[in-house]
């Protein structure tokens, strides 16, 4: 009994170990995913540097080629080295990448995941810079707002969830494949499957089967009719793929059986089956990358989701920037078309009275109040511009700009107008080599060519022909009532007169005695009980074992499909190399583009600033000449609308810099750092800096308001 139970240890250690050493092999590569949580972001020349050491030199096939005018400008970099990738963060609240575990509660996983209503309604920080039924609003706060309310962010956000459910499944299995003949009879499952499957299987059955032959299953002419069996079935299983392409399955059969045949040694009985069996592809389908390809390609379009994230948080960071400078302008615009209306408004008051008492002609009042007329229709212009802008910037910055709490609100810009700081006169080389490393659309560019380069590779696994060793044990344990005879006694005998006359001797005697044979018998009978216990017993010491194990070859013919996969595989990897090149040099235009701009916006700055001073100069010196009666009102008109023509093209020059210089933070992928903003604080929704809200500074130190802008003072 002591070996029997040592060889059943033996056993059930053997079954173990191939269950827990892949699982807990599988596991430890899971948690060396490196993941970083809310909060901590990582350092991207750290990331660069384990690239380039992870990451094999890229060959010459596969690296496209550098036009000779391109490379005289800027080296670009390859496809394989290529930006920073940024590793992929939980966007906010739950990672769905991720599964609910089965502790403490076992029955976690069979519920489901919980995902939290959106909230629609604005965050209280609107609330806070209210004054006076006024919003004060600085750009910082506008983008901090932008970046709580602005409903496009939250939608991205939801895109970068959805590619980890995606990532949750590949960690499951991968596409399911039709099974093999050799995984039906071993029972292994048709796909690999990650997660472990158990399975078990309880029935009842009675069958009663009329009987036509006198020898089947031990009937005689005399026995009953009918053939009866009463059978239970408990099976249960256990089945599980790892990354390596092995599965094994585990099959525990159980099966309690009763007949009214007495031709079953065992009556009722109860029968125990033990079956392990394991396959690994030698060929195709051999090895982690061809069923890990998912998981990788998985992984990587994370990273492309947080980079498009970040692409959006960007774009709606520029747009909410832009429309808070243009609501600069037309507040601004409306004093330029206030201060021409005072100067017209002046100038026909002026003229009426030189009218009334005789010393003007009445052309010179008409021409002062059509002069008027036109610089209070352009006032009114000004002001619808800036209550649509209004309605543009609630747009960025809230969730819902239809709050009773913002109905007719007035949006009062409070950061001033500022000349951004030269940065034009980079090399270009130095602002290519940033921009190809901060832009996100570069990052994603290099994640799709990766999960190309991954399906090349695997497409050309799938060329091989398939090889598989496979091998099984099965362990039967048999058990149950059976009757043995213990002694047999004649109750009776019968003469046979046709036998010879023979003596005990066997001579030939007389008188005559007759053979007789027993008429009946007297029998002993001995039932011997066994059952489950029994059954399990001889299963585990391998009292009646089953050997198999062999290998399955496949190879199609001329293998023209898998020829396609490669060749498709190949032809995407190509295209995208080719489309990635067309990215970076889309990328160089929009720097280029963008850096001129800058250029000339500052150059229209100064050459706006000049015009105006110009302008006021000449207006101030036609006044005094019609002051002297050596001028008419007609020439002081059109001096006064120089004056504020100049005054709103300097005005526009000074928001263009400053959009120009917006510009050119997103062609180089700045935006991010420009305004002091972490990505960590796009994923929360919530700048980490303080607020700036109304009274918090000191008067002292209270920036100027764009609302008290001069022309000419910064």
């Amino acid at each position: 009994m002591n070996r029997s139970l040592m060889h059943a240890a033996v056993v059930l250690w053997t079954a173990a170990s191939l269950v827990v050493a892949p699982v807990f092999a599988q596991t430890q590569q899971d948690q060396a995913q490196i993941r970083i949580m809310p909060g901590q972001l990582a350092d991207p020349r750290q990331d660069q540097q384990s690239q380039s050491e992870q990451t094999p030199p890229p060959t010459a096939q596969s690296q496209p080629q550098t036009p000779p005018a391109q490379t005289e400008q800027a080296s670009a970099p390859s496809t394989t080295a290529g930006p920073v990738t940024p590793k992929r963060l939980p966007i906010g609240g739950r990672d769905y990448s991720r599964g609910k575990s089965i502790f403490p509660n076992p029955f976690a996983p069979y519920g489901p995941i919980n995902v939290e209503q959106p909230n629609l309604a604005n965050t209280p920080k609107i609330d806070q810079l209210m004054q006076d039924g006024k919003l004060m609003l600085s750009l910082d706060d506008a983008i901090s707002l932008a970046l709580e309310n602005n409903l496009d962010i939250r939608v991205q956000r939801y895109n970068v969830w959805i590619i980890d459910t995606q990532l949750l499944k590949a960690k499951a299995g991968g596409i399911p494949q039709p099974a093999s003949a050799q995984q039906v009879v071993l029972g292994l499952p048709p796909a690999v499957s990650f997660d472990p499957v158990l399975t078990s299987g309880i029935n009842w059955s009675r069958s009663q089967t009329p009987v036509n032959q006198i020898f089947t299953s031990g009937f005689g002419a005399a026995t009953a009719e009918e053939f009866i069996f009463y059978s239970a079935n408990y099976n249960f299983g256990y089945t599980q793929g790892f990354h390596t392409g092995t599965a094994i399955s585990v099959q525990w059969q159980n099966n309690r059986g009763s007949t009214n045949s007495p031709g079953y040694l065992f009556n009722p009985f109860v029968q125990s089956t033990l079956s392990i069996g394991i396959s690994q592809p030698l060929l195709n389908g051999c090895c982690r990358l061809p069923n890990t390809r998912f998981i990788i390609e998985a992984k990587n379009s994370q990273k492309v989701a947080a980079a498009q994230f970040q692409q959006a948080v960007i774009a709606d960071i520029t747009t909410t920037s832009d429309d808070y400078w243009e609501l600069v302008y037309d507040r601004q615009n409306i004093q330029v078309e206030q201060q021409a209306v005072s100067v017209s408004q002046k100038l026909y008051d002026d003229n009426k009275k030189q009218l009334e008492i005789g010393t003007m002609a009445p052309l010179d009042v008409i021409t002062a109040e059509s002069q008027l007329a036109s610089d209070k229709q352009a006032l009114v212009a000004a002001q619808t511009a800036m209550l649509l802008q209004e309605a543009k910037l609630l747009y960025d910055i809230t969730k819902n700009p239809l709050a009773q709490n913002l109905a007719s609100i007035e949006i009062v810009p409070t950061t001033p107008i500022q000349s951004p700081q030269v940065v034009e006169n980079v090399a270009l080389n130095d602002l290519m080599t940033e921009a190809w490393q901060k832009r996100p659309e570069m990052t994603q560019a290099r994640l799709t060519l990766e999960n190309d380069k991954i399906e090349v590779k695997v497409t050309k696994n799938g060329l091989l022909p398939s090889l598989t060793i496979f091998g099984q044990y099965q362990g039967i344990g048999l058990a149950g009532d059976q009757t043995f005879i213990e002694s047999q006694t004649p109750t009776g005998f019968e003469a046979d007169l046709t036998a010879p006359i023979v003596n005990a001797a066997g001579n030939l005697t007389n008188p005559a005695l007759y053979e007789s044979t027993p008429t009946g018998y007297n029998t002993v009978t001995e039932i011997q009980k066994s059952g489950l216990g029994t059954a399990l017993n001889n299963m585990i010491n391998a009292s009646s074992p089953t050997y198999v194990a062999g290998l399955n070859f496949s190879m199609p013919i001329r293998n023209r499909s898998a020829q396609a996969d490669s060749a498709r595989a190949m032809l995407s990897e190509r295209q995208e190399e080719v489309s990635y090149r067309q990215l970076q040099n889309q990328v160089f235009v929009g720097v280029r583009q963008t850096q001129v701009a800058l250029a000339q916006d500052r150059a229209q700055v100064t050459a706006a600033g000049e015009a105006r001073k110009l302008a006021q100069q000449t207006l101030d010196a036609e006044q005094k000449k019609y002051q002297l009666g050596s001028s008419n009102s007609y020439t002081v008109v059109l001096r006064a609308r120089d004056l504020t023509v100049a005054q709103a093209n300097e005005l526009r020059a000074e928001v263009n810099l400053i959009e120009a210089m917006i510009a050119f933070n997103q062609a180089m992928g700045r935006t991010l750092e420009a305004n002091d903003i972490t990505l960590a604080d796009a994923i929360r929704g919530k700048v980490s800096r303080a607020p700036n809200i109304p009274g918090a500074l000191d008067a002292d130190d209270a920036p100027p308001s764009p609302d008290s802008w001069e022309p000419g003072k910064k």
